[in-house]
């Protein structure tokens, strides 16, 4: 069994819609799921605000490998289109972190999937909502999330729990 943490973010059409399907596919895998969170572009500005949220999943038949796979597919589901690096986009699915069943962190420097996924010590947009699904949470190599929150600006997020990811809808 492998148990990833997958941040999740949506700016284009039903953005909460998109968020959701990912709840819905993983369906008794989920283990965890954080409140969503509004919050303004980054890398690229000039663009709709996103939603974000992240899920905790376990699942016997993935690996990492598997995990990124399942994301790119939801992602597909959802029509993804990658024309600008940190532009718009439907459903974005990020692979942040995998631990194998002996509870060990996986880590990749593949180009492709590199875990822990990069800049994740530094992202408000994940580790707040990381923080919510899993208080306990560690970022291999960094330590708790807890104390990575620490300094971070939180200026641009704001929580919507108007729209939750389960439940009613």
């Amino acid at each position: 069994m492998t148990r990833a943490v997958l941040s999740l973010g949506s700016n284009l059409g039903d953005r909460i819609s998109y968020l959701r399907s990912v709840v819905d596919d993983l369906g008794p895998a989920l283990v965890a799921t954080s409140p969503v969170y509004e919050t303004a572009a980054w890398g690229v500005e000039d663009q709709p605000d996103f939603l974000n949220a992240v899920v905790v999943a376990d699942d016997p038949g993935l690996d990492a490998w598997g995990w990124l796979r399942r994301g790119q597919a939801l992602e597909s589901a959802a029509e993804r289109v990658r024309e600008q690096r940190w532009g718009p986009r439907t459903l974005d699915v990020d692979i942040v972190s995998v631990r194998a069943d002996d509870g060990s962190e996986v880590r990749s420097d593949d180009p492709e999937l590199v875990l822990p996924h990069p800049g994740t010590a530094s992202r408000a947009t994940v580790l707040v909502p990381w923080f919510d699904a899993d208080p306990t949470a560690t970022l291999d190599g960094h330590g708790l999330v807890v104390g990575l929150l620490d300094g971070l600006d939180r200026s641009s997020m704001r929580r919507r729990d108007d729209l939750p990811l389960m439940g009613a809808r």
